[in-house]
């Protein structure tokens, strides 16, 4: 019999994979369940969304989606619809946040009262950790950090002093890089209740694999010897697709059968398809739009070279850690990425990745001709990747240090 204590923990979270393979939240999906299959209960709260097709529970896992909008086509509440290309709130969520606060108090609360949970695990400081600690409970509290939540409270004051309230009530703070953990704490996290867990990769789903990647090419009419590049991600600024876009530009006379396959979709899809006209590549990129993500593995093992060219944008958001950064090195296919936000956490230059300054297509360009000449050198990048990622950061070993959490946000209660 294990010694360790079972916990009943409320998830407070704006997102949630809506439907199976959704990409939307899809990282707090193998979280709830990987602390579920260490023996503890876990309850979602998070809001209604038209596309949600989630049963009332999965195994211990249980959803409680609350709404808070008089029509339906308002429910605009999170999965990643809040931020326009992630840089500016858009007028509706004005509207009804407030509608959503108020309801997911109501619902959180009445969880904590039916299910009496032991912890409380929030994700993103605002607005779901500000909702944890203005829930008048006692009970502990564990706020995970994302990446957008930090980027609000550094750009909005009420934000921010939300987010400083609710560092304040935490037990305990989780960061999925060292960069927002750097970030969180000059906003009022405390530093010794502040630790980076990164997220973790399913290592069965994301692999290499010869036979998927033939028939992944086969289905799209490309052949072994054709060098295919894969990114993906939601078209917003902070992917820095445009910068991709450029160097394919500058390699298409060398490598005029070059191939891009990016998945996703958002804002600056418009934008993005008049850049491959413009650059005339428009022949070389095939917008997959979003693509399951039961689905993004085969495409990366279908892949040479996985592309990942994160930045800053001009607002100053950036990614928290990209999940594609995790699953590519998984599947032992070579990256190329920068290190904005926290993709030098998990990727080590010229160990497991190939990083190149942010917004340079140049150096894109560079690293992606250099792995295309050198097979040898993608096949061992690529193998100590997925060595790496095998070792060191699976949803299993993430689930542990999440439920070591929860133990030192108890102590700290205590």
């Amino acid at each position: 019999m294990s010694d360790r204590p079972s916990h009943t923990v409320v998830m407070a979270t704006t997102s949630y994979p809506r439907f199976s393979g959704d990409g939307v939240g899809s990282f707090i999906e193998p979280i709830a369940h990987g602390i579920a299959a260490r023996g503890h209960d876990v309850h979602i709260v998070a809001p209604w969304h038209p596309l949600i097709r989630r049963p009332d529970h999965e195994g211990r896992v249980h959803f409680h989606f609350f709404r808070y909008a008089p029509l339906k086509r308002m429910s605009l509440f999170g999965y990643a619809t809040s931020l326009k290309a992630d840089v500016t709130l858009r007028p509706t969520t004005y509207l009804v946040t407030p509608l959503a606060l108020v309801a997911w108090w109501r619902c959180l609360s009445q969880v904590v009262k039916r299910y009496r949970p032991s912890i409380i695990h929030a994700h993103w400081v605002v607005p779901g950790g500000f909702l944890a600690a203005a829930s008048r409970t006692n009970l502990p509290i564990v706020i995970s950090l994302h990446g957008s939540d930090v980027f609000i409270a550094e750009a909005n004051p009420a934000a921010r002093q939300a987010a400083r309230y609710a560092f304040r009530r935490a037990s305990w703070v989780t960061a999925c890089s060292d960069d927002l953990r750097r970030r969180a704490l000059s906003i009022g996290a405390i530093a010794d209740r502040t630790e980076v867990v990164p997220y973790g990769v399913d290592t069965n789903r994301f692999k290499p694999d010869l036979a998927v990647r033939a028939r992944v090419r086969q289905a799209q009419g490309i052949s072994d010897t054709i060098p295919v590049v894969v990114a993906a991600g939601r078209l917003v600024r902070k992917k820095g697709f445009e910068y991709l876009i450029d160097a394919i530009a500058q390699l298409k006379p060398r490598w005029p059968t070059l191939t891009v396959w990016l998945a996703g979709s958002g804002d600056l899809g418009p934008e993005l398809r008049q850049r491959v006209i413009s650059r005339d590549v428009a022949d070389r990129v095939t917008f997959l739009g979003d693509v399951p993500q039961d689905e993004i593995g085969s495409l990366l093992a279908a892949a040479d070279i996985v592309i990942v060219p994160s930045v800053h944008d001009d607002a100053g958001n950036v990614d928290g850690l990209p999940n594609i950064l995790l699953e590519a090195l998984a599947s032992g296919t070579p990256v190329v990425a920068t290190p904005a936000g926290g993709i030098t956490t998990v990727a080590r230059n010229d160990q497991t990745a190939r990083i190149v300054p942010e917004r340079n297509p140049d150096a894109i360009a560079i690293a992606i001709e250099e792995f295309l000449n050198n097979p040898k050198l993608r096949a061992q990048l690529g193998a100590a990747a997925r060595t790496q990622m095998c070792g060191a950061h699976t949803w299993e070993q993430m689930a542990k240090r999440f439920e070591e959490t929860y133990a030192r946000a108890t102590e700290e209660k205590r």
